[in-house]
């Protein structure tokens, strides 16, 4: 997600930088960089430096940009399903022994984990993250689960959902979104869907239902849909 307050280190840096060597200096200011001329007189550089450090600053505007739209390209932030939203999720999407289901961004494995420990169906979870892809499969390799749970480490948006009984997910409107054409134009009659919190504003719930309490003292909200 782009980010609300500041610009990475990075550019911040390579801005400071380009700016020092025109003389200026960058201002802490509400509304991002602010320039304010230094007061000594700069040192005097070669052309070759000065050309360098221009092309800094002309490249900043860029690089900004670069990484807003990084950020921007994640469909959801990662936060944890609570545990009794968890096994509401999969309650609600009737999984049961042997079926095939994919939990799209799985975050740290658990839906995948209760789904194939629980439930004794072949669970699959979709993760681009490194760090949360490798610790949801140690601790599926942990808990002895290889056979039926697995991990994608990969981009949602890439994968083939044609042999899924039920798909969750967790994503923001934007992701649901996206993903809605992929899962119209792939998934089986009779597949399903089950949302956290957010619906997909393509189609009409089949069922939704309210968690007044997770046990920590927020409320959620489940949607169950039909292909």
């Amino acid at each position: 997600m782009r980010y609300a307050s500041s610009p990475p280190e990075c550019i911040k840096t390579q801005v400071g930088q380009a700016l020092a060597c025109g003389g200026l200096q960058p201002a802490p200011h509400a509304g991002g960089l602010k320039v304010r001329r230094r007061l000594k007189a700069a040192p005097q550089m070669r052309p070759t430096q000065s050309f360098r450090c221009c092309s800094i600053l002309l490249l900043a505007p860029t690089l900004l940009v670069q990484a807003q739209e990084a950020r921007s390209d994640k469909l959801a932030p990662y936060y944890p399903t609570p545990e009794i939203v968890v096994d509401k999720m999969l309650q609600l999407g009737g999984l049961k022994a042997g079926e095939k289901m994919f939990d799209l961004g799985s975050g740290d494995g658990r839906l995948v984990i209760a789904a194939a420990r629980k439930y004794k169906a072949d669970a699959t979870g979709v993760e681009l993250d490194d760090s949360l892809a490798r610790q949801s499969a140690d601790k599926i390799s942990n808990l002895k689960l290889s056979a039926t749970a697995h991990i994608i480490h990969g981009d949602l948006l890439q994968q083939d959902y044609s042999s899924a009984d039920l798909i969750t997910v967790y994503l923001l409107p934007i992701g649901n979104d996206k993903v809605t054409p992929i899962l119209e134009k792939q998934l089986k009659k009779g597949a399903r869907i089950v949302a956290h919190d957010f619906e997909f504003s393509a189609w009409k719930a089949e069922k939704v239902v309210d968690i007044d309490d997770d046990g920590e003292g927020r409320s959620h909200r489940l949607y169950l849909y039909r292909r």
